[in-house]
């Protein structure tokens, strides 16, 4: 199915599409018809010169949003290896995990902003795919503390054993959105793990030919601009990090690739703060048992593969926009995050500079 040209592997979305069973269609299909009425409130929102008509647009897109939120959880609940934080979750916990997304779709988020809330995002995330999992194994950690009085002082706390589940992990951040997330999820493996494990890291440049639409999009590995070893991956629990998964088809693009080269991952993780239906149905018809873990899912894509509602384009809100015609590479982009950033996630950093530096 991929298509070769030079140093390049290139995924057609008509090959996505392929994976897609007709159920599948239907669904995505009847959504798209739910997301019309929020789109027509949208727009009267918008338009309405009164506050009467106004409020009753507002409250005709709540209740839009209740029955679109009401149909993915049904969808999604037939799907073993679709996880949505919303629908596994205790109840209680699903306001702040609304509220953070609400913050990263708000336009007046700015960049500092949307990095902590991205953050926060995959710490929930971290607990909900390992933390939680682990339980009720755990394990005591004992923690000296900075206080000498009538002796030193050591405190004793019990938390998750992760260890089983990440031990065998290796990061794989297809640039450029997903650095930062993978950095967070490896550091979170890091702080839990009995060891100070630092997951190793495989790089890959790819990206969307955004001239195109999303019915004949083209997918693109540069496997020139990629930094990994083939024989680290094989048999690893693979990891991607993208905040978010539109239409699946960088994913598709490279787990395809690595096992048409001969690697048999142990398990492939995709972990997302905004997944879209379509991207969601598309992974896991197109890789045997990859699992999606998405702290929110949105019904639609729009025609330019973006999500709807959606928060915009999620590297450019993390990372700055690059100047025409000069993407920054990997080292740039970690030295453009600041040295907050940099200083939190040093093992990561090292990590990341060893595999582009070698």
């Amino acid at each position: 199915m991929n298509a070769k040209e030079g140093r390049k592997v290139i995924l057609h979305a008509t090959d996505l599409d392929g994976f897609l069973k007709d159920d599948d269609k239907a669904k995505i299909e009847h959504v798209r018809k739910l997301y019309e009425k929020s789109l027509d409130a949208c727009a009267r929102i918008e338009s309405e010169d009164t506050a009467q008509n106004k409020a009753k647009a507002e409250d005709d897109l709540v209740k839009s949003s209740a029955e679109i939120g009401a149909y993915l959880e049904e969808v999604v609940s037939q799907e073993p290896s679709i996880h949505v934080y919303c629908f596994e979750s205790p109840q209680e916990q699903h306001g702040a995990a609304s509220r953070l997304i609400a913050k990263l779709r708000d336009p007046n988020t700015d960049h500092e902003e949307f990095l902590y809330y991205i953050q926060r995002a995959y710490e929930l995330l971290f607990a909900h795919v390992f933390a939680d999992t682990a339980l009720p194994k755990k394990r005591s950690i004992i923690t000296k503390t900075p206080v000498v009085n009538p002796c030193r002082n050591y405190a004793v706390h019990r938390i998750p054993d992760v260890d089983s589940l990440t031990s065998n992990a290796v990061m794989c951040v297809m640039l450029r959105g997903a650095l930062l997330p993978s950095m967070i999820i490896s550091k979170e493996i890091q702080d839990y793990s009995s060891n100070d494990f630092v997951t190793p890291f495989a790089l890959f440049k790819i990206k969307r030919d955004d001239t195109k639409k999303e019915r004949n999009m083209d997918y693109v590995l540069d496997l020139d601009r990629s930094f990994f070893d083939l024989k680290e991956l094989d048999g690893k629990d693979l990891i991607f990090a993208d905040p978010m998964n539109a239409t699946g088809g960088s994913l598709v693009t490279i787990v395809k690739y690595l096992k048409d080269n001969g690697v048999r991952p142990k398990s492939v993780k995709f972990i997302n703060v905004i997944s879209a239906l379509k991207g969601s149905l598309r992974i896991v018809r197109a890789i045997e048992g990859c699992e999606v873990y998405t702290l929110w899912m949105d019904p639609i894509l729009n025609d330019a593969a973006y999500i709807l509602p959606g928060l915009g384009d999620a590297g450019d809100r993390l990372n700055g926009m690059d100047l025409p015609g000069n993407p920054r590479n990997m080292i740039q982009l970690i030295a453009d995050y600041g040295a907050n950033i940099t200083n939190l996630y040093r093992a990561q950093v090292k990590k990341i500079e060893e595999t582009v530096l070698g």
